[in-house]
């Protein structure tokens, strides 16, 4: 195989990338919650669990050869969880509140690329074919999902509720898809983007799966919502065609 062509350990961008990865984000706040609210195991504790899967995931998605689609999505939920419970303990255990909570996350979302870009030469994840680079790749994801779970739920408390919350962060995505097919604008950039807008959207649309009728949801059991949402990301995984991204050698740039 041609090095500049080689395959990278991340899924090729496709629609049924985005399809698996707002499912992804949405189990992973019915998930994140079934165990720090439901099952009362609280925030701190559960961030310790979800953060301990996470960092096994991530050692098995770094020790692995080439792209596997089961350990790689398994991977991305243990983070979008993990996101859920530590946005929810920085938001409400902490005191900062959803816009302080936003804020920092933002800014580690900001220091992390700007590190990679700095260390590595690209953020894009056509590059993400070595053990430093994967490093910087689930590091910047795990803030993105936990900085998407904190704008969701400020987004859904300032009034635009869990189904407005939900509209507004998929029409902020048709934004990002246009710009990605009109303008001349970082493909990374709109990648990155996108990624994390798919992260509240996620939040919002778990939130509004589960919250009581009478705060705006639909009030079906977190365990329940997160199984059906499991379920429906297998079947993605399974009949959809998951291939490997390409490394386009020197090509790729931030």
């Amino acid at each position: 195989m041609n090095e500049d062509s080689a395959a990278t350990k991340v899924p090729a961008v496709t629609l049924t990338f985005w399809i698996i990865k707002i499912l992804a984000t949405t189990l992973g706040e019915t998930g994140g919650d079934t165990l720090s609210m439901t099952m009362n195991v609280g925030y701190l504790a559960s961030t310790g669990v979800f953060l301990a899967a996470l960092a096994l995931l991530v050692l098995l998605q770094v020790a692995a050869r080439k792209f596997h689609p089961f350990l790689y999505w398994a991977t991305i939920i243990a983070s979008t969880t993990a996101g859920t419970t530590m946005a929810d303990f920085a938001d409400r255990s902490l005191g900062i509140g959803y816009a302080g909570g936003s804020v920092l996350l933002f800014l580690c979302v900001a220091a992390t690329l700007l590190l990679w870009r700095w260390t590595q030469g690209s953020v894009s994840v056509e590059t993400v074919r070595t053990a430093k680079v994967e490093a910087f790749y689930w590091a910047t994801i795990t803030f993105s999902q936990t900085l998407g779970t904190a704008l969701g739920d400020w987004t859904a408390d300032a009034g635009f509720g869990y189904a407005g919350g939900a509209a507004f962060f998929s029409a902020a995505l048709a934004v990002v898809a246009l710009l990605y097919f009109r303008s001349r604008l970082s493909h990374t950039l709109l990648f990155w983007a996108a990624f994390i807008l798919t992260r509240p959207l996620g939040a919002t649309v778990g939130d509004f799966f589960d919250k009581p009728l009478k705060q705006g949801g639909l009030d079906v059991s977190r365990p329940l919502a997160t199984a059906i949402i499991a379920g429906a990301i297998v079947l993605c995984v399974l009949i959809f065609p998951q291939r490997a991204g390409r490394h386009p050698g020197g090509s790729a740039n931030a």
